[in-house]
C-alpha cells in the first residue's frame, strides 16, 4: 500500500495538470469517495498495532484534508477561469450596428378581404361567419340547387360524408342566417371556400368569397343596383361605371352578373390583357333571393324579399393590384407579399 506521502505526491500531480471540473470531479472520487485511496488508507488503521494507530490515523487524516484543500482551490481556479471565458464570450460591442427587423403585415387577401368588408359595414351590414365543413341540406338543398346540378357532383366538391362536405361558397351562411334571424337581414360573410379544381393561373381548389345578404320589406333589384354600383365606386375609383348582364344561379331571380368599366384601357384597346378590348371586367354575381330560398328561413314571400351577392376575393385583389396569377397568394414569397406593405 501507497504511504501517505506517496498518495499526497500523485493526488497533486494529477491535480495541477486536471483542466476541468469534470476532472477535478473524478480526482475527488478517486482519493476521497467510498473506495478511493485516502479512504482504503483510513480503513487500513483497524490492522495497526494499537501505539501505531495515533500516529498512523494523524498522518491518513492531515493526507485527507490536504487532498481535500488541493481539490477545491482548483475548483476555484477552474470556476473563475469559466467565468471569464463566459463573460468574454457574452460581451456586447456597444459600437456594432444593430439588427434590422422587418415589421410584418397583413396578407394581400386579407388586406382585400377587409377593404371589401369595411365598404359594407359602412353601409350598416354586420359580418356573419360560419362552419366551412357543412352540409349538403345547407351547401345545395337550402339554396334551390337542384339534385342534378353539376356543382354537386363529386368532381366538383370535396364530399367528407354523404351529408357533409367542404363548403363550395359562403352562401351556407346567409341560409344559417335566415333560419336564425328575423328581418331585416343585412349580412356580408367572408370565409373560405373549397372546389376540386386544378390550380392553374385563375383557378385554386381553396378560395375566398365575401358574400350579401339584405332581406326586407320593399327590397328591389333598384337597391341591388345601387348597393353595388356604390361598392365599385369605392373599391376601384368614383370614376367607375357598372353593367348588370342577365345570368343564372339557382338561389336567386333575377341573376345578374357585374361589371365594370375598364380601368387599364377604358375600353379603347383591343389587345387589352384585363379587359382584351371589350372595355368591361366582371368582378361579381348577385340577384333577388329566389322565394325558394326565403321559405327555408321561414319568411314570407308575399311580405319580404332581399337581394344577395357573392365575390372572389382573390379575384377583386388580382384585378386591383394587377396580378396575373392567383397561386402566388399562396406561396408565401416575401418578395411577391413585401410589394404590399
Amino acid at each position: 500500500m501507497k504511504t501517505p506521502e506517496e498518495i499526497f505526491a500523485e493526488a497533486k500531480a494529477l491535480v495541477e495538470s486536471a483542466d476541468t471540473p469534470a476532472a477535478v470531479e473524478e480526482l475527488r472520487i478517486r482519493y476521497l469517495g467510498k473506495k478511493g485511496e485516502v479512504t482504503a488508507l483510513l480503513k487500513s488503521m483497524g490492522g495497526l498495532a494499537p501505539e501505531e494507530r495515533k500516529s498512523f490515523g494523524m498522518q491518513a487524516n492531515k493526507l485527507k484534508q490536504d487532498v481535500e484543500a488541493l481539490l477545491e482551490a482548483k475548483q476555484g481556479v477552474l470556476a473563475e477561469a469559466g467565468q471569464g471565458l463566459r463573460l468574454a464570450a457574452e460581451r456586447i460591442d456597444v459600437t456594432e450596428p444593430g439588427r434590422i427587423y422587418e415589421p410584418g403585415t397583413k396578407h394581400m387577401i386579407t388586406i382585400t378581404m377587409d377593404e371589401i368588408s369595411g365598404i359594407f359595414m359602412r353601409l350598416g351590414y354586420s359580418i356573419t361567419e360560419g362552419p366551412e365543413v357543412e352540409t349538403v341540406f345547407n351547401n345545395f338543398d337550402a339554396l334551390n340547387a337542384a339534385p342534378d346540378h353539376p356543382s354537386r357532383d363529386m368532381s366538383d366538391t370535396f364530399y367528407i360524408t354523404e351529408d357533409t362536405l367542404l363548403r363550395t361558397h359562403t352562401s351556407p351562411v346567409q341560409v344559417r342566417t335566415l333560419m336564425s334571424q328575423e328581418p331585416p337581414i343585412k349580412v356580408i360573410s367572408p370565409g373560405r371556400c373549397f372546389r376540386t379544381d386544378t390550380p392553374d393561373a385563375t383557378h385554386s381548389p381553396m378560395f375566398h368569397q365575401v358574400e350579401g345578404l339584405l332581406v326586407d320589406e320593399g327590397v328591389t333589384m333598384a337597391d341591388l343596383k345601387g348597393t353595388l354600383d356604390l361598392f365599385a365606386k369605392r373599391m376601384f375609383g368614383e370614376e367607375m361605371r357598372t353593367r348588370f348582364r342577365p345570368h343564372f344561379f339557382p338561389f336567386t331571380e333575377p341573376s345578374a352578373e357585374v361589371d365594370v368599366s375598364c380601368f387599364v384601357c377604358g375600353g379603347s384597346a383591343p389587345s387589352c390583357r384585363v379587359c382584351r378590348g371589350s372595355g368591361w371586367i366582371e368582378i361579381l354575381g348577385c340577384g333577388m333571393v329566389h322565394p325558394n330560398v326565403l321559405k327555408v328561413g321561414g319568411l314570407d314571400t308575399d311580405r319580404y324579399t332581399g337581394f344577395a351577392f357573392g365575390m372572389g376575393v382573390e379575384r377583386i385583389a388580382m384585378l386591383k393590384h394587377g396580378i396575373d396569377d392567383i397561386r402566388l397568394f399562396y406561396e408565401n414569397d416575401i418578395r411577391f407579399i413585401g410589394q404590399f406593405y
